[in-house]
């Protein structure tokens, strides 16, 4: 019985040994991604989009795609406006690209974008053209 109690101790120490160790490699791991999240050249744009007929439908699945898309930070579409807020990174994205995620989704013949103009905000969240 006090060799089951030692082999039982023995087991749980290597364990603990051994997710600490995996515990580190995460941490690194977890540094190194948000490393490379850092936007390095942030553009903001506000996008008119034609052919929205729902809420969830189409603004969530349009704003669902675009945070797919390899360098948006962040999407708002608003259903009620027809038109939406995207954050980018312009170094990894580019205008046109955004536009097309958008014109594509569900299969490319329901959304069009009218127009996208480059939107800035102040310190206070109102909008400065």
């Amino acid at each position: 019985m006090k060799i089951q109690i030692k082999f039982f101790s023995l087991a749980i120490f290597f364990l603990f040994f051994i997710s600490c160790e995996s515990n580190k490699e995460s941490k690194e791991t977890l540094q190194k991604a948000s490393q490379s999240l850092v936007v390095e050249d942030p553009q903001q744009v506000k996008i008119d989009i034609k052919g929205m007929t729902c809420e969830i439908g189409c603004a969530r699945l349009i704003q669902s795609k675009l945070y797919k898309a390899d360098g948006v930070t962040f999407a708002k579409i608003s259903f009620e406006d027809s038109s939406g807020i995207v954050s980018f990174d312009q170094n990894r994205i580019s205008k046109d690209r955004i536009k097309e995620v958008i014109e594509k989704t569900a299969g490319g013949d329901i959304y069009t974008v009218t127009s996208i103009e480059e939107f800035l905000v102040d310190d206070k969240n109102n909008e400065i053209q």
